[in-house]
């Protein structure tokens, strides 16, 4: 075993995570261990770490196959990996409230699934915090895993065959307009609603702001059910609150999680922030029941 130790911070999901450092090669034991902490707690915080974009893309790589952003290669054809969210530049300079992109990222203040629009979905997100807003930009994240544990038998029945579009232009065009060749990049994907956990078999609906419409139903009735599920998994008394430091390095599995940004003044403080993606295996349609 390795030397970490785990602290919850929900009762129901989140640990922080001490005694390791990330920055370094790990070795496959240890990053047995954390993906073994993932299937446990969902989401790890990992403080005082020591990070830049080659540790960062390495620790990505050990955990699994790194994510486009789809962002860069939908809009210019460039493969990158990494998002930068906040409102600090490679070059320094800060962007202010009205900026097109700080409205854009505004699209993470709505209860999600990262890339759940995908054909194969995000696995893992790795955000590494450098500098971070006194007031504000906080990350909330709820468990759709301990909420569909807390539903009843015959609702679980009824949720276990159906199937979800998830479409980014449908969720993303709510706050800003979506680049065209962005857009046509990312046509809507299937998904399963109920998923399971290869490693621990625990099932979770899989619901947020990218999911549109529930296939075969009415739009009206598919749309309730969405809007159902997900209000009954972020309820505040099931929602973790994370405060960031500058040092941090959050690990979440958006299998299972939902998670949303908190708002901050951008005209007042800086916030520098490197967003990281491990890749799904395959599509939700070809995952085990």
């Amino acid at each position: 075993m390795t030397d970490l130790i785990f602290e919850a911070l929900h009762q129901d999901f989140g640990a922080k995570a001490l005694g390791i450092n990330l920055s370094g090669n790990l070795s496959p034991r240890m990053v047995q261990d954390i993906q073994a902490a993932m299937d446990k707690y969902s989401v790890l915080v990992f403080p005082n770490q020591e990070m830049d974009d080659e540790s960062q893309l390495r620790l990505t790589r050990s955990l699994g196959l790194p994510e486009e952003n789809h962002l860069r290669l939908g809009r210019d054809g460039v493969v990158d990996y990494f998002l930068d969210i906040g409102n600090v530049r490679e070059d320094g300079s800060v962007l202010g409230n009205n900026h097109k992109e700080i409205k854009f990222l505004s699209g993470n203040n709505f209860w999600h699934s990262d890339s759940s629009f995908r054909e194969v979905p995000t696995r893992f997100s790795l955000m590494c915090a450098y500098e971070v807003p006194a007031i504000g930009g906080e990350t909330q994240f709820a468990s759709a895993r301990t909420a569909y544990e807390r539903l009843s038998t015959e609702t679980k029945d009824l949720l276990e065959p159906l199937l979800v579009i998830h479409d980014y232009v449908y969720s993303r065009s709510k706050v800003a307009p979506v680049d065209a060749n962005h857009a046509a990049s990312l046509p809507p994907s299937r998904q399963k609603l109920v998923r399971t956990n290869p490693g621990t078999g625990k099932k979770n609906y899989y619901v947020g702001s990218h999911a549109k419409s529930v296939v075969g139903w009415e739009e009206h009735v598919g749309r309730e059910l969405l809007e159902d599920l997900l209000e009954q998994a972020t309820r505040e008394e099931y929602v973790y609150t994370h405060s960031w430091e500058a040092g941090q390095v959050v690990i979440w599995d958006n299998r299972c999680l939902l998670h949303r940004g908190l708002g901050y003044d951008a005209d007042m403080f800086r916030r520098k922030m490197r967003q990281t993606r491990v890749a799904g295996n395959c599509s939700t349609l070809l995952e085990p029941s």
